[in-house]
C-alpha cells in the first residue's frame, strides 16, 4: 500500500521566495485550465484534453510576455497542477454517478489561501543529498528535520506550506508484506465517546484528552488580539500566524494521540471492531465542539489503514446496531436509555452493566469477534427465580399454565 511520510522543512529566505513562485505558478496554471474548460462548457464544446491544455497553457504560454515567468519554476510542478484539476473533475463526476460521496465542482484557487502545495515526481529529478538535505529543482537544497527513516525509496514528494507558515515535505512510499505482524489471538471492540475517548471490550477506558478545551484560553487571547488589528496590515498577518500556530499545536497533539493509540491497539489485537458513527450529523448538535475535538473520523481512518498495513482485521459495524440496548450477558434487548444512565440492570438476567463497556462488548460480538464479556459486568446481580419458585403458600394454588 502507499503511505505518506511528512517531515518538517526549514527553507532559507531565498528558498522561501522560490517556493512562493512555484506555488503561484501552479495556482495560475490550475486557474487557466479551469477557465478554459468552463469556457468550453459554456459554449457547448467538448472539454479540452489534458495534453492540449499542457501545450497551450505551459509550453506555448512560456513564450508569451504575459506568462514568461512560468519558466522560472520546474515544468513538473505545472504538469502536476493540471493532473490535480483532472482529479478534481473526475471526483466531481464520480459523485454525480454515485460512485463516491458527492462533492462540489472544481473552484478557482485564491492567492489569499494560506495553505499552498506543489508536487515533484521522479521526472523532476529531485533527490536526497548525502548531507540529508532535500534537493528540489530551481529551489535548491532544503534542510529537513528527519524524525524517522523512510521504509522504501519515495516516488513523489509534495512541499506544503500550511496556515501556520510552516513548510513540510510529504513523501509517498510503497510498503510491502514485510511489515505484516505475527498473528495474535485477542479481538477487540471499541466504543467511542466523549466522556471517555474510547472504551474497550476488555474493560479498559481511555480518557478523552480534550486538547481544544484545554487550549481555549490561549486561543481566545490570540483571536482577541487578531480582531483588534487593522485589516491588510503587517501586524494583522503576524497575529493571524499566531492564531494559526495555536490551532496547529492543538491539531498536532490530537494527531499524535490518535497515532499512538491506534498503533498500540492494532499491534496488540488481531481484529478490531468499531461502530460506524454519523459524525456529520452529530457535529450539527450542541455537542459539535466536543465531537470535533475528539476527532473520531481521523482515529477510525488510522485504525483502518494500519490494520491493512500490518495484516490485521478491521470491521466497521452498522450505526443502527443497538449496542447500548442489548445485554452482553444474555442478549436481551432492554430498550433505549437516556444518556445520563451510565449503569443499568438487565431486567432478564439481573446483571448490572456499565453502559460503555457493555456497548464495546456488543460491538465486538456484532463484528463476529470472540471476546470475553466479563469486563461489561460491574457487579454480580441477583438472578430472579422462576415464577413457580418465587415463594411458598400454605395451601396449594391452582395452576395457571396453559
Amino acid at each position: 500500500m502507499q503511505l505518506r511520510y511528512s517531515f518538517r522543512l526549514y527553507p532559507s529566505a531565498g528558498q522561501r521566495a522560490a517556493l512562493a513562485r512555484a506555488f503561484g505558478c501552479a495556482r495560475v496554471v490550475y486557474n487557466d485550465a479551469l477557465r478554459a474548460r468552463e469556457t468550453a462548457r459554456g459554449k457547448g464544446l467538448p472539454f479540452p484534453k489534458a495534453g492540449d491544455l499542457s501545450r497551450q497553457l505551459i509550453t506555448e504560454a512560456k513564450n508569451t510576455p504575459e506568462r514568461a515567468w512560468l519558466g522560472e519554476v520546474s515544468a513538473v510542478v505545472l504538469q502536476q497542477s493540471l493532473r490535480d484539476l483532472d482529479t478534481a473533475y473526475r471526483n466531481f463526476f464520480d459523485g454525480l454517478k454515485g460512485k463516491r460521496p458527492r462533492m462540489g465542482a472544481p473552484r478557482y484557487k485564491s492567492r489569499k489561501n494560506t495553505r499552498q502545495a506543489v508536487r515533484f515526481t521522479a521526472n523532476a529529478r529531485w533527490s536526497i543529498t548525502t548531507g540529508r538535505k532535500l534537493r528540489l529543482p530551481k529551489i535548491g537544497d532544503v534542510r529537513v528535520k528527519w524524525s524517522r527513516t523512510l521504509p522504501s525509496t519515495p516516488s513523489t514528494v509534495s512541499v506544503v506550506k500550511d496556515s501556520a507558515d510552516r513548510y513540510f515535505a510529504s513523501f509517498v512510499v510503497e510498503t510491502g508484506p514485510e511489515e505484516v505482524l505475527p498473528e495474535t489471538t485477542p479481538g477487540l471492540g471499541i466504543d467511542l465517546g466523549l466522556r471517555h475517548f474510547a472504551v474497550l471490550s476488555d474493560g479498559r477506558k481511555i480518557d478523552s484528552p480534550r486538547f481544544l478545551r484545554r487550549a481555549e484560553k490561549r486561543l481566545k487571547k490570540a483571536q482577541h488580539a487578531l480582531s483588534r488589528k487593522e485589516k491588510a496590515g503587517k501586524n494583522r498577518n503576524k497575529a493571524r500566524i499566531r492564531v494559526a500556530r495555536a490551532h496547529a499545536r492543538v491539531a498536532d497533539a490530537r494527531r499524535e494521540f490518535h497515532h499512538r493509540l491506534s498503533t498500540r491497539l492494532i499491534r496488540e489485537n488481531q481484529a478490531v471492531a468499531v461502530e460506524d458513527l454519523a459524525v456529520k450529523g452529530l457535529a450539527r448538535t450542541r455537542l459539535a465542539k466536543s465531537i470535533h475535538d475528539a476527532g473520531w473520523s481521523a482515529f477510525v481512518s488510522m485504525l483502518e489503514y494500519k490494520a491493512a498495513r500490518y495484516g490485521r482485521i478491521f470491521v466497521r459495524i452498522g450505526r443502527f446496531e443497538p449496542t447500548s440496548q442489548v445485554c452482553s450477558q444474555c442478549g436481551v434487548k432492554d430498550g433505549p436509555k437516556p444518556l445520563h444512565v451510565r449503569v443499568w440492570e438487565c431486567g432478564a438476567c439481573g446483571v448490572v452493566l456499565d453502559r460503555d463497556i457493555n456497548a464495546a462488548v456488543n460491538v465486538a460480538k456484532a463484528a463476529g469477534l470472540a471476546v470475553s464479556a466479563c469486563g461489561a459486568q460491574v457487579r454480580p446481580g441477583l438472578v430472579p427465580a422462576l415464577r413457580g419458585e418465587a415463594g411458598t403458600h400454605p395451601t396449594p394454588q391452582p395452576s395457571t399454565a396453559r
